[in-house]
């Protein structure tokens, strides 16, 4: 049987405690001022009781002293939640930056095998919302898990000081408001959380392809029926924010009903000894201002539950991603396959996991020296899955592949892939100057290695017609290239890193016949000393190789 949940939320709580060893003294700090500041709170009632009472003859002391007292446990109330506040919230952000990182990290190292499946708006929303979300465990929860301890355990003991009674009444209240009440409402509410975030990062899934495939919705008039789809989804989100208010509001307002069922039986309790003769007005006085003031505190970890429940669902969604093996992982004695001269496919077979139809079956290759090879055959045949498993980005499933003799297990991955370039269909331009772009494989470039790369490529004087000539910034200009402009910038990016081998995926095939002759000629030219690997339908494109493998 499936579980409903991965992790448990002790294994949330101590792991996500963990992450925040880096600023535990920060924490530290924080949980002092909160503990600090809810004492002061019930100092504040409790010297305001004896005031009265001083005042009115009841009890002794100077009325002056306990005047003063409830002025200084003002100040450090004011003080403790300003501290609390700033210092929490100073650590929490900082373990958000590293969150973020990590994430990054570990997306980097599943890419792209493990990430197949997973929608890009949903990992946004995982690195950029979820993990937001669950600031609030950093920053609110950490202080009231430890006040919720030590109010209700002094309480207790100034009832015990009273009268075993007070204590006796009290104590089932503080179980079942500190601890049964929570831990119900976070095991009640757990699905309704994990859903309402789930449906969120499928809304940001929705909108961003809906942004990414506008020019296409715009042409083939799909607009009506993806805002419908926008609609659906959003009332979707809006049943699940509805299901997650009223858990939020009946976690917030039902422990309300026992804080009032104290003080009745605080009451209850002094009225039983006064009517036995061993009343005890002084300390049913101070009792009840103390216990409505650590109430009012302990009442808060209810609250807090509430927003636990986005923030152990988006805990729970980072960790899954975190927690899925690698597809490819780094050989742990990695050897250098230096300059390559000859890749081998021997018997290689591969499938796409849960696709169950084989892709490569028993496949056989060998290319050398600076030979020239086009790859030819059917959509679907495979071809792109060749170019694929040769930068392993996944492993075969059967055969072997080796580079100059050496399986390509045994080789590492930065090396792997600084000697192997691609050249894909569609050369992605970030939002960065053109400069920074063709750099991507060698961000410490000379501005001069930039330049005769982008000659090589034939793409340095459109460049100088630009406003700002390579410091052009591609987040505006990046949309109107033209998509042959755009290759020329994935041929600049190849031709600086000076690989070893090229591979090249469908190249020409958002390009016309005149710029496919300019691209090939260019390739020709500059890649003579290379050995090249290239996947077309194009016949055209193919005509300069020594050799076509059809699959």
């Amino acid at each position: 049987m499936r579980k409903r949940f991965q992790y448990s939320i002790w294994e949330m709580t101590g792991r996500l405690l963990k992450i925040a060893a880096p600023v535990k003294g920060t924490l530290a700090l924080s949980t002092l001022a909160s503990i600090v500041g809810n004492l002061s709170q019930m100092g504040l009632m409790g010297f305001g009781a004896l005031l009265l009472l001083s005042c009115a003859g009841m009890a002794g002391g100077s009325p002056l002293l306990y005047g003063g007292l409830m002025v200084l446990s003002a100040a450090l109330i004011v003080a403790c939640r300003y501290v609390e506040g700033v210092v929490s919230h100073a650590g929490a952000y900082g373990l958000l930056a590293s969150m973020r990182v990590h994430l990054y990290e570990t997306i980097r190292s599943l890419a792209p095998a493990c990430l197949m499946d997973r929608e890009k708006g949903d990992i946004l929303n995982i690195a950029v919302s979820d993990i937001e979300t669950i600031e609030y465990f950093f920053a609110h929860t950490i202080g009231p898990m430890f006040t919720v301890i030590i109010l209700p355990c002094v309480t207790l003991g100034l009832a015990v000081s009273f009268n075993p009674l007070f204590a006796a009444v009290l104590l089932p209240v503080y179980l079942i408001v500190s601890v049964v009440f929570p831990l119900i409402a976070i095991r009640a509410g757990r699905g309704v959380g994990m859903r309402y975030r789930t449906r969120l990062g499928e809304m940001k899934s929705l909108v961003l392809e809906s942004v990414y495939g506008l020019k296409d919705i715009q042409i083939f008039g799909y607009g009506h029926r993806r805002l419908q789809m926008v609609r659906e989804k959003n009332r979707e989100i809006n049943r699940q924010a509805h299901a997650l208010t009223i858990h939020q509001q009946t976690v917030s307002s039902a422990p309300t009903f026992f804080v009032y069922l104290a003080r009745i039986l605080i009451i209850g309790a002094a009225s039983f000894l006064a009517a036995r003769g061993t009343s005890h007005p002084v300390g049913t006085v101070i009792l009840s201002f103390v216990a409505a003031a650590s109430f009012s505190s302990t009442q808060s970890l209810t609250m807090v539950v509430s927003s636990l429940l986005e923030a152990y669902a988006a805990a729970e969604r980072l960790f899954l991603i975190e927690d899925t093996q690698p597809e490819v992982v780094e050989p742990k004695n990695p050897r250098t396959c230096g300059p390559i001269r000859k890749l081998e496919f021997d018997h290689v077979g591969f499938s796409y996991p849960d696709s169950g139809r084989p892709i490569l079956k028993d496949f056989n290759l060998i290319v050398s020296g600076n030979e020239k090879l086009g790859i030819v055959g059917e959509s679907g045949i495979g071809k792109s899955t060749v170019l694929r498993l040769l930068l392993r980005f996944w492993n075969c499933r059967s055969g072997q592949i080796r580079v100059n003799d050496i399986p390509i297990e045994e080789i590492s991955l930065k090396e792997l892939r600084q000697r192997i370039a691609v050249l894909e269909q569609d050369t992605f331009l970030f939002d960065g100057s053109i400069a920074e772009n063709i750099a991507i494989g060698k961000p410490d470039a000379s501005r001069e290695e930039i330049e005769r790369a982008a000659r090589r490529a034939g793409i340095h004087d459109f460049i100088i017609t630009l406003p700002d000539g390579y410091d052009t910034q591609m987040g505006q200009m990046g949309a109107r290239l033209s998509g042959g402009e755009r290759q020329r910038v994935g041929i600049a990016r190849v031709m600086l890193t000076e690989p070893d081998v090229i591979v090249m995926d469908e190249p020409t095939s958002s390009l016309d016949v005149l710029h496919e002759k300019e691209l090939l000629r260019t390739l020709r030219e500059e890649c003579a000393d290379k050995m090249l690997l290239i996947v077309s339908h194009r016949p055209s494109t193919l005509t300069g190789c020594d050799r076509i493998v059809e699959l």
